[in-house]
């Protein structure tokens, strides 16, 4: 047997749960290498190589699962809504927060916000979920003025796209963006049950106001690449100064 032959067995699998529902369960190392006539190490490779390819999701204790990926859209185009993206992928969506403050604006966030540091604001953490997986952490500051009640709308519809449009009567479109991949900080490593060394998105935004141009939330996002890729999509329409995605 080459050193090779566990890429041919991960190409194998990978034809194979090509067409398998998400979550479902792929063979165990046990029964690959009784399977294909290799020991535990190349079925064990096998597996890795098909987590490497975002294909499976190995869950500690439980097994090796079918993973869906889905795609995670940015333009100009799309209203700025996890909730309403997740459903267009073919996902479910869910969130759970965490704590929702009124604290004063950190310096660091009062140019994106076009307030001065110290102003008033609602800072929103959530967890997001994509058919329950954990999926995204996320931290959103909005002026206290543009929704005055957002703690208590919050707990009856999941959806700030959706508080904003009926509380302020607004139209948000996404102004501008930043997506990068990074190593997250702690707490958003125990919020998403994933280990130190897993790079993962992190995608900073600002939504306004697509009639006025008043700034409504500034927020930031890490998600599993596991769970999301993230894509960004450019026009050629002229918005006001920073409604650009880098």
């Amino acid at each position: 047997m080459t050193s090779t032959r566990y890429l041919d067995i991960a190409e194998k699998l990978a034809v194979e749960i090509a067409g398998s529902a998400p979550g479902t369960r792929v063979s165990s190392e046990p029964e690959l290498a009784a399977r294909f006539g290799v020991g535990r190490a190349a079925a064990r490779s096998a597996l890795q190589e098909l987590e490497r390819r975002l294909l499976v999701r190995r869950v500690r204790g439980a097994g090796t699962f079918v993973n869906r990926r889905i795609d995670y859209v940015i333009s100009h185009s799309r209203p700025p809504s996890w909730h309403a993206t997740v459903e267009a992928a073919g996902a479910t969506p869910r969130s759970q927060i965490k704590s929702v403050d009124r604290l004063p604006l950190p310096a660091v966030r009062a140019a994106h916000l076009d307030r001065p540091a110290g102003a008033l604001m609602h800072r929103v953490v959530r967890t997001f979920f994509i058919d329950d997986l954990p999926a995204t952490w996320i931290e959103e500051w909005i002026p206290v003025e543009v929704a005055p009640d957002l703690d208590l709308a919050l707990h009856s519809v999941e959806s700030i796209d959706l508080v904003l449009r009926q509380m302020g009567r607004v139209r948000p479109v996404r102004a501008w963006c930043r997506a990068s991949v990074d190593l997250p900080p702690p707490e958003v490593l125990r919020g998403l049950g994933i280990e130190a060394s897993v790079p993962v998105w992190l995608v900073d935004s600002v939504s306004r106001d697509a009639d006025t141009g008043q700034v409504l939330m500034a927020s930031s996002a890490w998600t599993r690449a596991d769970a999301v890729r993230v894509v960004v999509e450019l026009s050629d329409t002229v918005y006001p100064e920073e409604k650009t995605c880098e």
